[in-house]
This record gives C-alpha cells, structure tokens and sequence, in this order.
C-alpha cells in the first residue's frame, strides 16, 4: 500500500531571475515585489500556513537576501514604532516574523523547476510535501492547498492543480491529459507536456503553481535529462510518476481549480493583482474603486 504520511512541509522556489520585471527586479527579488503594501511571497508563505504547513522551505538563489530579511526580526524598527506608539504597524512587521518556521537553501545556479525541487531533497527527507510557485497567488478564500493535501490523504502518490483556459493559451503553461474520477474536482492524469503547440495540446486544463508531491519525486529527478529550455522540467518528472505503480509513490491526480489565480509574474497581470487587491481591501477599497471609477471614466475609451 503507497505511505500516506502526513503533509507538513511546503517548498517554495524563489531563484528565479526576475527579468520580465527589469529594471525593477535588478536588485530587488521579484517575490519582493509589493502587492499594495505586502511582498508576494508572503501572501504565498500565508497560503501554505494556512493549509496547516508550517515548515517553509525557501529555494533561493543570488540577491534574494532581502527575502530572508523579510522573514526575519527589525529589531531597530520595531523599537522605533513602539516608541512611536504605533501598535497597528509594529504587529504588522512582527506578523511576517512569526508566520512559520522558515529555512533557506539555494539553488546555485538556475537549472529549471524541477531542479529547484531537487534542492528541497535533504530537507524533506521521506515525507510528501508541497511546492508553492511565488508567481501564483491564490484567492484566499479558495481553499485550493488544503483540498489538494486532502486528496493526497486519500489517494497517495502526487496531486497537481489545474486550471482551464482557453485554447489559444495552452502553449505557455505545462497541460495535462486527464480522465475523470469519481469525484467531480478530481481527475487522473495520465500524460503531461511542458508547454505544447495548440494543436499537440491534450486537453484545456494547465498546470498552475501548486502540487502536493510524493517523496518518490526526488529519485526521478534526479534520472530526468534536462528538456524544454535546457532545464530540468518538473512536469517531465511528474509525467514519469503518472505511469509509475502506487506502491513506488507513483499516480498523479489533478484538482479541477475553478478559483481565483493571479500570476504576479507577468506584468499586465501583475497591475490587475494590484488593483483587485487594493480594491477589496477594508481600509482601501471604497476610496480607491471610487477614484478608479473616475479615472477610467476620464481617460478611458
């Protein structure tokens, strides 16, 4: 029977260069970049506590010590807003600080996903766990991770989450053949390609940055040759583990995502995060929808 252990860890790559967000990203980590007045990552680190994993593992890489400095204490600027008196600001940096037990390693040099989660291998060690991408942030009322944790519990091997778009937008993600199960969010995979042509694509359903993955993943990547872009490719490993028996912690299964996903890695949707974000906000929104109303209304065509 495959191990059915218990998720505890999340894995989160973030040594990627950054360079669709140049010159930004030229000393700044992209995972840094500020979603209104929070850091991207934190939101991503926020998501995997909130699915109960509370041993975060970064993969970074150079110049990302900023991200470690995030996480960690400002004991100068907490003193000053205390002396301040400014209670609201302080437990918000403070809030970063205490989120999760958080442990870096870096990658080197950049070789592709699956070589990201390579490096995750020592800490892992034999558990399953889960990979957070920094890009993809999930709405936080779509409990996505948690459901993927659960059908993991209940069938073993690696669970990828998926996403339907259009036809014309498959060749820029990873795509998934799939048949159906039992459960309607739930779905078999039996075949994956890293980004395929339109016409080469086996179904409308891509690959989106949340996986909940077998141990069994280390020794396949380790055996998987580089692909697509000269880099190690997860998806090629995960398309070994999708024909792999159960009782070598093979079987992919997908969750049918049908929530809210913004990709903060691609600039146009980027500013719509920003602006969705600030606009749901309590302390931001009324005023912020009613000065974008005017805004588009002015200058809009």
């Amino acid at each position: 029977m495959a191990d059915i252990s218990p998720v505890t860890k999340a894995v989160v790559p973030a040594a990627g260069l950054g360079t669709r967000f140049l010159p930004a990203t030229k000393a700044t980590p992209k995972e840094m970049l500020p979603i209104v007045d929070k850091p991207a990552i934190q939101y991503v680190v926020e998501e995997a506590v909130s699915a109960g994993l509370s041993d975060v593992l970064m993969i970074t890489g150079r110049s990302k010590r900023s991200i470690e400095d995030h996480f960690d204490r400002a004991y100068e600027l907490e003193e000053a807003l205390r002396n301040k008196g400014d209670s609201a600001r302080l437990a918000s940096i403070q809030e970063s600080a205490e989120l999760a037990q958080i442990h870096y390693v870096r990658q080197g040099e950049p070789k592709g996903l699956g070589h990201a989660v390579s490096c995750a291998s020592q800490h892992v060690g034999d558990e399953p766990f889960a990979v957070l991408l920094g890009d993809d942030l999930i709405g936080s009322s779509d409990l996505l991770l948690k459901r993927m944790i659960e059908v993991r519990q209940q069938y073993g091997g690696s669970v990828i989450a998926l996403m339907e778009v259009e036809h014309d937008q498959i060749s820029k993600f990873g795509c998934a053949a799939i048949s159906p199960t039992d459960e309607a969010d739930v779905v078999e995979v039996t075949d994956l390609v890293e980004k395929p042509a339109v016409e080469d694509a086996p179904s409308n359903w891509i690959v989106i940055g949340r996986y909940v993955l077998d141990p069994a993943v280390f020794e396949v990547l380790e055996k998987t040759p580089p692909g697509r872009g000269n880099e190690i490719q997860l998806t090629d490993a995960l398309r070994t583990l999708a024909t792999t028996p159960a009782e070598h912690g093979g079987g992919v299964r997908g969750v049918l995502f049908r929530g809210n996903r913004f990709d903060t890695g691609d600039k146009l949707d980027y500013l719509r995060t920003v602006v969705q974000f600030a606009s749901e906000r309590d302390d931001l929104g009324a005023e912020f929808r009613g000065w974008l109303k005017e805004f588009v209304e002015k200058n809009g065509s």
